[in-house]
């Protein structure tokens, strides 16, 4: 058998249902956990769709379906491939089968080799929907919090952070694994094989660590609604993407999981440079996402996403949507002010100084006079800066249309 044979199959590169997957993987993790079980292993796409270790031994093997189909015979080759007796899943393992959606039938699936794949119960339903298995998630979270320490979780935002801190367990996970297959040289398979997560790493994020104490908390929150997004998009419009729009959405995923916590807040910055950062709102992540999938050349992912022109200036893909003259003279009004205010948004435009706008209805500029070091010395006031050098900065906001042009120039 070849080094490439001695490990399972692997689906990495198979990136639809990766979202829900890893929310039914993080699912799964926490019932166990509430049972009281320690001390075992989540494996992502090797052994099965997800599967749990304890001890090195396989305790079961997990295959997830999202949005197959609405009659069982569309899951039967799935079931027979559950079912079968590969490398870890041996004679007895126990199999289990998740599914979003209702089916007609979902009574214990008995291959010819009498091996049994029961469907995955939810609280008495054998199917969970893409819109139902976070909240589930979330109050497994508030029992597990409450039983393991006493501790209540205060509200619903704080229940948010902790989930997203988990949810980008699983994600870092399985982008792991791609490094160690594209980066490192391992094979698919035993990247997959060889590269788990601990119950007790799953326990400490949720027990021990305040997300509100990361400065990244708001940015977690970012990465983990656009990855939500995408899978969505892709989801929904995978027959009439080109290659080059996958490619692009699929990129933009991976590059995502590489930022930094600071990164991302740049990041969450530039998607609506406006207004001073808190929470980016699910339109504007739908923008921004379409305008990445759609725009006439591919990002450069590095740090933030942008684009170069032939004279080295950045563009940067942006929320921006503006129907009307009025609403771009508000833009206006409202970056000036941003720029008198905000140093966070200062020191990014002094480097990218032109952004894209996900719809206007004509490109315009906004110039504003900064006085010099504001943007990086945070003591600065306007009570101090007497004499000091001003300097004018010019924000340029273009259409897709004149972006475009500029950068095929």
């Amino acid at each position: 058998m070849s080094e490439e044979e001695a490990y399972p199959e692997s689906a990495i590169s198979s990136w639809s249902g990766f979202v829900y997957q890893g929310k039914v993987a993080l699912y799964h993790c926490l019932k166990l956990i509430e049972g009281g079980e320690q001390d075992f292993e989540l494996q992502l796409d090797s052994t099965d769709d997800f599967a749990i270790y304890k001890d090195g031994e396989l305790k079961s093997s997990h295959q997830v379906k999202a949005k197959v189909g609405k009659y069982r015979s569309a899951y039967q080759g799935a079931l027979e491939k559950s079912a079968a007796i590969s490398g870890d899943r041996i004679q007895g393992t126990k199999r289990f089968f998740h599914i979003s959606v209702e089916i007609s039938d979902t009574k214990d699936y008995t291959a010819p080799n009498k091996e049994v794949v029961k469907f995955y119960d939810y609280n008495g339903k054998k199917y969970c929907g893409l819109g139902e298995i976070e909240p589930i998630s979330k109050e497994l979270v508030k029992r597990i919090c409450q039983s393991w320490n006493g501790s209540v979780v205060s509200s619903e935002n704080s229940l948010n952070l902790n989930y997203c801190l988990l949810s980008e367990r699983i994600s870092s996970k399985a982008i792991e694994i791609h490094k160690k297959n594209q980066v490192d040289g391992l094979s698919e398979d035993e990247a997959a094989y060889k590269y788990r997560i601990s119950s007790m790493e799953i326990l400490d994020d949720l027990l021990n660590k305040d997300p509100y104490k990361d400065i990244g908390h708001y940015s977690s929150e970012l990465r983990k609604d656009l990855y939500e997004h995408l899978e969505v998009t892709l989801d929904d419009l995978l027959p009439s993407m080109s290659d080059a729009q996958y490619e692009r959405a699929r990129n933009l995923f991976d590059h995502l999981q590489e930022l930094s916590s600071s990164e991302l807040q740049r990041l969450c910055q530039m998607i609506k440079p406006s207004e001073n950062f808190s929470k980016i709102q699910q339109m504007d992540i739908e923008r921004y996402s379409e305008l990445i999938k759609s725009f006439c050349v591919d990002p450069i992912f590095n740090g933030l996403p942008h684009y170069r022109d032939q004279e080295k200036k950045f563009y940067l893909p942006t929320a921006i949507s503006l129907v009307s003259e009025n609403e771009s003279k508000r833009c206006t009004e409202h970056l000036r002010r941003q720029l008198s205010e905000n140093r966070n948004l200062i020191s990014i435009l002094f480097e990218y100084n032109n952004l894209i706008a996900a719809y206007a209805p004509r490109s315009f500029k906004v110039d504003s006079r900064i006085t010099e070091g504001d943007e990086f010395d945070p003591q600065n006031t306007k009570d101090n800066r007497g004499d000091r050098i001003t300097k004018l900065l010019s924000v340029s906001v273009l259409t897709i249309a004149d972006a475009e042009s500029k950068l095929n120039a």
